[in-house]
Formats: structure tokens, C-alpha cells, sequence
């Protein structure tokens, strides 16, 4: 029998630790999206280290079909056993959300925010009877959760060394993995096309291989999957590892990025909140570039004004080679001022100037070989701002006596270059730079970088992230290619803004193309190019080649009247590492950019995405004889609706490029 509430009572009061034994609840912990679709569920399952507890586990199913089997969940303070393999449920909270919010840039000015959530409060049933916490968020189009570690007197300091998340996949899955060497890089590789399997230590790849965030897979029957993470503040990136040792084994485990420390990864107070774990999940791969969970997953903005925000496209010098109007490279005060006039001539914001114009290790100082206020005098005169080239380590020493500095000369923003960290400290950076540099009103492109994990929302004057494979690699070898460009919208833009630094116009074919700077080539067609401008997200979008590279081009109009920001964002097909079509709208205009592999590629667009009425369409495709000449656009105007289809052949290399104006 049952013992009286009476008894449970006395029991309680003298024994209460007791509490989480006797109320523990045993059923699983349910969690479903609004529409049904995805559903999780958290429970413990026996643990040999105690019957009165057990280890915690998600599970997650999509359309009724398995695709994260019972995964386990812990994390590892130093000194003490697993938080997480002894545990039983305590309590569930559930809750919801529908509200809407604003993003000052990115691929939708206002975002849906409607999501399921559950708490779900944990306990040891055995000394010293550790507390943990499951914060969890069903969404359409995802899935997310994060560890709470409440305030409790067992755990005198955090310090965690390894947290141990799985993501046990259903089956063999096919991945897009973006594998890194070790912590401390750049995140500037290719997207390997592999079977989860052969990251298993049994076969395939040697060792115990890292994989970057975010991991692109398809599970073949079930869906469309992506792991990434959101919200790192306080905390560590999340690496994957596949640690299986058996044959077949195709599941991935979490390490978090080591400190100076390499025995401990993150320090704190409590409570503390780790990172979100966040599931993308669709039927097809691009509702994941679709969705806005990352940006939802962190806090609202902490810049009161945003109205000095602005994203844009700039003028550049150095993918060129920083060539003067005589056609030399020269990097000089002269030729900054020429890449000023050319921005102005083109509508453009912006100007950034690049590495070199600063004094090394004092960027406080005006000696240089570039006058950065005199410059910004020029610019000022012709309605255009200047961004500055810094480094990570001069910033983390100067930022307090910098950023006052360039504010009072006029600086726009700041192109901050090889941080090449993420672990606590890295990630730490990344907020207080943002953070002084909005106390004085300079936005921030980080390069050398992390990926983002939505910070965009907290400071909407971070503006850019790299942490790709982008065009630069054009100047020293062949790994920026058609292939590798229709991969990453899938998997590197998943995470966010992506400063790939498109508009390259010396465009060869595969066989023609040779590495060099100054004056580089770049694969592919012109009109593949310009899709780019409607395909990748970057706020502070590049406009790379020399400002004589797009005199007298019609096709560069195409680009004078891309936006960098954007009200919504559809893709309409497409499949990594093949091709890839999408629509933008910003205002009552739309832009729409496709871009396709080494495979020619014939395509018809359905236009259902425009508004009511008609449009004229301002068509930039592949000429007939694009894939001999790839500099060769074909350009015309004809008149749609949304009833209308528009039919495509792109070259091997190729793309084409729309905009469409609403007719008076």
C-alpha cells in the first residue's frame, strides 16, 4: 500500500532529500510542436549506479518517424561525477509562446515566434542530491534545449569540463561535415559529403575527427537535419565527435571548445545556463535557411537606438590588391579616396578599408600609411562611411582606449580579423567588443571567426560574420568553386550571416582559371555572381573587385540595387553541393538569385512568391555561350505575376539573378 500522506509528511520533514524520491515522475517528459510535426521526449532509463534514479535521455520523432533515438544528456563538473546519469524527474512546466519581434538586419525584418516549451526540474535520488534543470522549445521547423544548473549548495562553483549531449541519429545519415583540425582556427573549410558512419573510430577516417557547427544531414525516409547552437554568452562552442568504436556506428557526441585551461571549459556562477542545442528539422533543406529559431533562441536587444544601424553594401581594396586608377597596386590615402569615389558614384554606403593602414600593435595610434580621418572627411562630403581593418589581439588589448577613438574621428565600423577562438574566453570577446563598440556607435564584421549563434539580436551592430570559405581562396588556389558555393547556403548560412565577399567579374572556366593576386579570377560565370547578392546573408555585404572591373558593365546594375537586409525570405529549390534558388523581398521589390554546380542546369521558376499585381522582371542570366565565356550575361526585361514561370538553362559554373519591381 501506499504510505498516508501523513507518513509521506513525516517522512519529509525529517528526511528531506527524500522530496525528489517520492515525487518523482516516471512517464516521460513530452514536448510537440505546434503543428505536431516534431515531437521530443525526455525520461531516465535504468542506471546500474542506482535504482532510485536513472540516466536522462531525449528521443525525438518528425512525421511519426524516428530521427534522434534515445540520446544521453549530462555534463561533467570537475571533481564530481556526471550531472545527469543518476537523476529522476521531478517537475514539468510547461508553457507556450506566439508573439512577434523585430530584427534590425538579416533574412526577415519581422519574425514569427511561436514555439512549445517544457522545464523540466530534475534531482539525484542519492547524496549529494544534485539539481538539474531542462529548458526545452518545440518550434515547426526545430527543436531546441538547453542545461540549467540552479543555485544549490552541492555545488559550490561551477566549473565544467566536458558536457556529454548525443544526438543518436536513426540511421546512417548523410552528412555535410565541416571538419576542422583542432579548436583554435578559422572555420574556413570545405563541407565534406560523407555517411555519419565514417567518422566512426572502427573505419572510415583515422582518430576521432572534429566536426565545426553547424552539421548538415539527411536522414534518408525521415528528413532533413542540422545541429547548431544559439546564445553562447557565458559559455563555450560546441564541437561533434562520432565516438563510436563499432562498425556502422553513426551517432555524434558534444565537446565543448577547452580553455588556457585545458582541464576545465567553462566557469561561472550559478544558476548557470548552457547554450541552446538546437535541432533544424524540415522535409527539405532549405525550410532550415528559412528559419529565424537562432535568432529567436537569444535575448532581445540591448541597444536602445538602433537608428544609427544600417546594413549596406561597401567598396573594397584587398581582394583586388588594393589596384589605384592607374591600374598599380598602391596602398595609399590616394587610393582609398579612388574606392570612395567609386562607391559614391555607385549608391553604396560604405567603404572598408583593409589590414595595413594602422601602426602594428597600437591602433590608437595615426601614422600609418593610410590617413583613416581624412578619409573620413572625403567620404563625409560624398555620403559614404568608413569601415576600419583591425586585429583580434590589438582589440582585445585597446578596445577600451580604440573605440572612443575611432568614434571621434568618424568611423562606421570595424572589420575585426583573426580572433580564431571560441572557447569561454573567445566567446566572451565576441560580446564585449560588440558591446563598447555600440557604446560608441561603430557596427562590427568579425572575421577569422567563430560562426554566429545569433548575437545580431542582442547587438544588431554586429553586422557580419566569416568563418567561411570564401572568395579570397580565388587568390592562392581552386578551393572557392561552384560545388563548394551551392553547398554552404545549406550548411555554413545556417547559422546566420556569412561574409563570403561575392562580385568577382574576371570570370573563367574551370580550365582557364589560374590563382593570382593582384587582379584575381574566379571561377564560374558573371551571372553566377551576381545570384550571390540574393543568395548569401551579409548585412555588410562586399562589393570585392576594382571599381575598373565594373566600369561601363550593365550587369553591375544588378548589384548597385541589391539590398544587404531583407523582409522575408523564401527558397523556392535546390539540393547541397547542386544548385540552389531563392527569393528575397525587401519592400514591395523582389530579388531572386539561382546558382548551380559544374552541371548545366535547366530550371522553371514559379514566380507564386510575388505579391499581388503585375512586375516587370530584370532578368541576368547565363548567355547561350556562357559556359566558353563565363563574362557573358544575357539581359533583358519582360513583364510577370505571380501566375507566371520563368524558365532558366545555366551554364556549367552558371546562375542568374532577377529583380522584380512592382508596376505602377
Amino acid at each position: 500500500m501506499p504510505p498516508s500522506f501523513a507518513k509521506v509528511a513525516t517522512l519529509l520533514t525529517t528526511f528531506p532529500f527524500l522530496t525528489p524520491i517520492l515525487f518523482a515522475q516516471t512517464a516521460p517528459a513530452i514536448l510537440k510542436s505546434p503543428d505536431g510535426r516534431i515531437a521530443a521526449a525526455f525520461e531516465t532509463v535504468e542506471n546500474k549506479q542506482s535504482s532510485a534514479s536513472g540516466q536522462l535521455v531525449y528521443s525525438i520523432t518528425f512525421d511519426g518517424k524516428p530521427l534522434i533515438e534515445r540520446s544521453n544528456l549530462s555534463l561533467t563538473l570537475q571533481g564530481q561525477r556526471p550531472l545527469g546519469a543518476a537523476v529522476r524527474i521531478v517537475s514539468q512546466t510547461p508553457s507556450q509562446n506566439d508573439s512577434t519581434y523585430r530584427l534590425v538586419t538579416g533574412k526577415a525584418s519581422t519574425v514569427r515566434d511561436h514555439y512549445n516549451a517544457l522545464r523540466i526540474d530534475l534531482a539525484e535520488g542519492s547524496f549529494p542530491h544534485r539539481k538539474l534543470a531542462i529548458e526545452a522549445r518545440a518550434y515547426d521547423d526545430g527543436f531546441a534545449f538547453r542545461y540549467v544548473v540552479p543555485d544549490q549548495s552541492p555545488i559550490r562553483e561551477f566549473r565544467e569540463t566536458q558536457e556529454a549531449t548525443e544526438f543518436r541519429i536513426s540511421k546512417d545519415a548523410i552528412t555535410y561535415a565541416l571538419v576542422l583540425p583542432h579548436y583554435r582556427t578559422m572555420y574556413e573549410s570545405e563541407y565534406i559529403k560523407l555517411n555519419a558512419s565514417a567518422f566512426a573510430n572502427a573505419n572510415g577516417l583515422s582518430g576521432k575527427v572534429l566536426i565545426g557547427l553547424p552539421l548538415l544531414m539527411q536522414v534518408p525516409g525521415v528528413g532533413w537535419l542540422a545541429i547548431t547552437e544559439a546564445n553562447l554568452r557565458g559559455n563555450s562552442s560546441m564541437y561533434l565527435v562520432n565516438p563510436s568504436a563499432e562498425w556502422g556506428g553513426h551517432g555524434f557526441e558534444s565537446r565543448l571548445a577547452p580553455g588556457d585551461d585545458p582541464e576545465v571549459a567553462v566557469t561561472g556562477t550559478l544558476p548557470h545556463d548552457s547554450a541552446w542545442r538546437v535541432l533544424l528539422i524540415g522535409e527539405e533543406p532549405g525550410r532550415l535557411i528559412e528559419s529565424n529559431i537562432i535568432t529567436s533562441l537569444n535575448p532581445e536587444s540591448e541597444i536602445k537606438d538602433t537608428t544609427w544601424i544600417h546594413a549596406g553594401l561597401t567598396a573594397w581594396d584587398w581582394w583586388s590588391g588594393s589596384i589605384g586608377s592607374d591600374g598599380k597596386p598602391a596602398f595609399t590615402t590616394a587610393t582609398m579616396k579612388y574606392y570612395v569615389d567609386f562607391a559614391a558614384k555607385s549608391g553604396f554606403p560604405y567603404m572598408l578599408v583593409d589590414a595595413g593602414w594602422s601602426v602594428p600593435y597600437d591602433i590608437t595610434k595615426m601614422n600609418g600609411k593610410v590617413d583613416i580621418p581624412e578619409l573620413v572627411r572625403y567620404a563625409a562630403a560624398k555620403n559614404v562611411k568608413i569601415w576600419i581593418w583591425l586585429a583580434y589581439r590589438d582589440v582585445d588589448r585597446q578596445m577600451a582606449e580604440a573605440f572612443p577613438l575611432y568614434e571621434k574621428w568618424g568611423v562606421a565600423g570595424l572589420k575585426i580579423d583573426f580572433v580564431e577562438r571560441d572557447d569561454q574566453r573567445g566567446i566572451d570577446f565576441y560580446y564585449r567588443a560588440a558591446e563598447q563598440a555600440a557604446q560608441h556607435h561603430l557596427m562590427v564584421d568579425f572575421h577569422g571567426a567563430t560562426k554566429p549563434s545569433g548575437i545580431s539580436r542582442t547587438f544588431p551592430n554586429v553586422l557580419g560574420y566569416e568563418a567561411v570559405l570564401g572568395m579570397e581562396q580565388s587568390r592562392a588556389g581552386g578551393r572557392d568553386n561552384p560545388g563548394h558555393r551551392v553547398t554552404i547556403p545549406f550548411t555554413r548560412m545556417l547559422a546566420g550571416r556569412m561574409d563570403y565577399t561575392p562580385g568577382g567579374f574576371d570570370n573563367v572556366t574551370e580550365a582557364d582559371f589560374v590563382a593570382r593576386a593582384p587582379h584575381p579570377m574566379v571561377m564560374g560565370t558573371r551571372a553566377a555572381q551576381l545570384a550571390m547578392y540574393a543568395i548569401y546573408e551579409a548585412p555588410f555585404q562586399m562589393v570585392s573587385d576594382t571599381p575598373k572591373a565594373y566600369a561601363d558593365q550593365p550587369a553591375f546594375d544588378f548589384i548597385k540595387h541589391a539590398p544587404a537586409t531583407w523582409d522575408e525570405t523564401r527558397v523556392l529549390n535546390g539540393s547541397p553541393g547542386e544548385f540552389i534558388t531563392m527569393a528575397r523581398r525587401k519592400g514591395d521589390e523582389w530579388f531572386l538569385g539561382s546558382m548551380t554546380n559544374w552541371s548545366e542546369r535547366q530550371l522553371d521558376v514559379p514566380l507564386t512568391f510575388l505579391g499581388a499585381g503585375r512586375y516587370t522582371a530584370e532578368i541576368y542570366a547565363d548567355a547561350p555561350d556562357a559556359g566558353q565565356y563565363p563574362k557573358s550575361v544575357r539581359i533583358h526585361t519582360q513583364t510577370v505575376d505571380r501566375n507566371s514561370k520563368l524558365n532558366f538553362k545555366m551554364a556549367p559554373g552558371g546562375g542568374f539573378a532577377v529583380r522584380f519591381v512592382p508596376v505602377k
